[in-house]
C-alpha cells in the first residue's frame, strides 16, 4: 500500500450504565403506552420478540420511559450523555493508538439525535484536552449512515495531509427520542429496536493498523420519507419505512456492485461483510443481496442481539467485534441511512 494510505489506528466503543432487556421492556409496554388499546398492544408483541434483540443499553433507567418527557429535557439528557461516552471510547481510541492527546491534528463528530452547540467536537475538547488549533467538523443528519460516511471523511482528511492523526467519534442516544404519546407502528417498533451507544477511532497514515482504502455512497431519488426524523413539541418523531426491507432485498445488491466495480472490485473480493444491523429483516435481505447464507453475518446479528440499534455507532461496534475475532483480508462497511443512502467503505485488514 502506498505510504499515504489512512489507517484505522485504534477503535473503541462505549454504551451508558442502564441494561434494558427486551423481556422487561415487553413488558412495561402497557406503562410506556398509556391510552394504547390492550388488544393493539397484544398484537404488536411479535415486535419484540422478532427484532433479534436481548439487551440495549440506555443513558437514562428503564423507569424514565414511563413518564413524558419534553423535548429541552430530552437534549439536556443528550448533552450530558452524549460527552460523557464520546470522552470514554476516545481517551480509550487515542490510548490504544499509543498517542496522546495533544497529539490528534483533526477531530470529525457524528451524531443525529441531539442538538449540541457549541457541538459536540467542541465539547469534547475541553474535556480531553485537544489543542488549540484542532480542526473539527461536527456532522449531523446522516442517522444510520453516519458511522461509514463519519469514518470515511476522517479518512479523507488523513489522506490530504499523511501527516495528520484524526480523531473520528460517533454517538447517538435513540433510546432518548421514545416519545410516549406517540402511537404509531414506527414508535412502537423503536422501542423494541433502539439502544445508545459510541464509537471513537484514530485514523493516520503513518504505523500499522487496517488500511481504509475506498469509500462512497448512493442517494436514491424521491426518497425523502424511507427514514428519518420529525421534529415534534415532546422530541424527534421516528420515520421508518416499512418498505426499508424490501428496498434493501431489491436496490441495495445492484449500488453495492457498482460502488464495487468502480473501483476494480467484485463481491468476490470481499472477505467479511460489516453491516449495519438496522433489523433482524435488514440482515435477512442484506445476506440474500450479498449471496450469503442464512446467518452468515454473525457479528452483525450478535451486535443487534447484545446492543440493539444503536442508529451511526452500531457498525463500528460491528466492525470492532470482527477484527477481535480475527476476521482479516477486505472487510465491506456498509449502512443505510435518511436520505434514502447507502454508504460504503472498503478496509483491508
Amino acid at each position: 500500500m502506498p505510504p499515504a494510505s489512512p489507517r484505522l489506528a485504534a477503535l473503541a466503543t462505549a454504551v451508558p450504565p442502564f441494561v434494558l432487556r427486551q423481556d422487561d421492556v415487553m413488558g412495561r409496554a402497557g406503562r410506556m403506552l398509556p391510552g394504547l388499546a390492550v388488544d393493539t398492544i397484544a398484537r404488536l408483541m411479535p415486535v419484540y420478540g422478532n427484532a433479534g434483540i436481548e439487551t440495549r443499553y440506555s443513558c437514562v433507567p428503564p423507569d424514565w420511559y414511563e413518564l413524558p418527557h419534553g423535548w429541552a429535557e430530552k437534549n439536556r439528557l443528550f448533552l450530558d450523555n452524549a460527552v460523557d461516552l464520546i470522552e470514554h471510547a476516545a481517551r480509550e481510541a487515542i490510548e490504544r493508538a499509543g498517542i496522546g492527546p495533544e497529539a490528534i491534528d483533526a477531530v470529525v463528530a457524528v451524531s443525529t439525535t441531539g442538538i449540541a452547540t457549541p457541538s459536540l467536537d467542541a465539547l469534547l475538547a475541553e474535556r480531553i484536552g485537544l489543542r488549540r488549533d484542532i480542526e473539527r467538523l461536527p456532522i449531523f443528519g446522516l442517522g444510520c449512515a453516519g458511522g461509514v460516511l463519519g469514518l470515511a471523511r476522517a479518512a479523507t482528511i488523513a489522506r490530504a495531509d499523511p501527516g495528520k492523526i484524526v480523531l473520528f467519534v460517533v454517538v447517538e442516544l435513540c433510546a432518548l427520542t421514545f416519545r410516549q404519546q406517540d402511537h404509531s407502528k414506527a414508535n412502537v417498533v423503536a422501542t423494541a429496536l433502539f439502544g445508545d451507544g459510541a464509537a471513537a477511532a484514530v485514523v493516520r497514515c503513518a504505523g500499522e493498523g487496517p488500511v481504509i482504502e475506498h469509500s462512497g455512497e448512493h442517494l436514491w431519488p424521491d426518497s425523502l420519507d424511507v427514514m428519518g426524523w420529525r421534529v415534534e413539541e415532546d422530541g424527534l418523531g421516528v420515520v421508518f419505512s416499512r418498505d426499508i426491507p424490501t428496498l434493501t432485498r431489491t436496490e441495495f445488491g445492484p449500488v453495492a456492485r457498482a460502488f464495487l466495480a468502480a473501483r476494480g472490485l467484485r463481491l468476490a473480493d470481499i472477505d467479511g461483510f460489516a453491516c449495519h444491523p438496522g433489523g433482524a429483516k435488514v440482515l435477512d435481505a442484506l445476506e440474500e443481496t450479498f449471496g450469503l447464507d442464512v446467518g452468515a453475518l454473525v457479528e452483525s446479528r450478535s451486535v443487534l442481539r447484545d446492543y440493539g440499534n444503536m442508529s451511526a455507532s452500531t457498525v463500528l461496534f460491528v466492525l470492532e467485534r470482527m477484527l477481535a475475532n480475527g476476521r482479516g483480508g477486505r472487510l465491506l462497511l456498509s449502512s443505510l441511512g435518511p436520505g434514502f443512502t447507502a454508504a460504503f467503505l472498503t478496509l483491508l485488514a
